[in-house]
């Protein structure tokens, strides 16, 4: 199949399964006599791997390393089970991290008046340097 049925397959844009392919992702898919890609079941499934994957929020080197132990016979669940658990300490750290940035940007917009005058404590805190401290809080 062409890179166009396997994007319209997997949901992936043509140019990231060119990307994924130019990084070494996935392997380069065999070219028919008129150059064009050729992807075959195989492909298709490990790109899915990868978009599954990626849409899980692993990176592309967690992607690798899931790939690698996919591939493995001698693999254990705990390897696979060691790195998600890595991915779920990311993830909540990030959403803590955006939970304090929503809290900080709430307060300031509680004080901004949101009337007509120029006063705006949003402004003064991105003119001031002191965002991080407001939104942190």
């Amino acid at each position: 199949m062409n890179i166009s049925k396997v994007a319209r397959l997997t949901g992936l844009s043509a140019k990231t399964l060119r990307y994924y392919e130019a990084i070494g992702l996935i392997p380069a898919p065999h070219r028919g006599e008129n150059g064009y890609r050729e992807y075959d079941d195989h492909s298709l499934r490990r790109i899915r791997f990868v978009k599954n994957a990626r849409d899980a929020g692993f990176s592309l080197d967690e992607c690798r390393e899931l790939l690698a132990l996919s591939e493995n016979a001698c693999r254990t669940s705990a390897e696979v089970k060691a790195l998600t658990l890595a991915r779920i300490t990311d993830i909540e750290q990030r959403i803590a991290h955006l939970q304090a940035m929503l809290q900080g940007l709430q307060r300031l917009a509680d004080q901004c008046h949101g009337d007509g005058k120029r006063e705006c404590p949003i402004m003064d805190a991105l003119a001031g340097g002191h965002l991080s401290a407001s939104v942190k809080e």
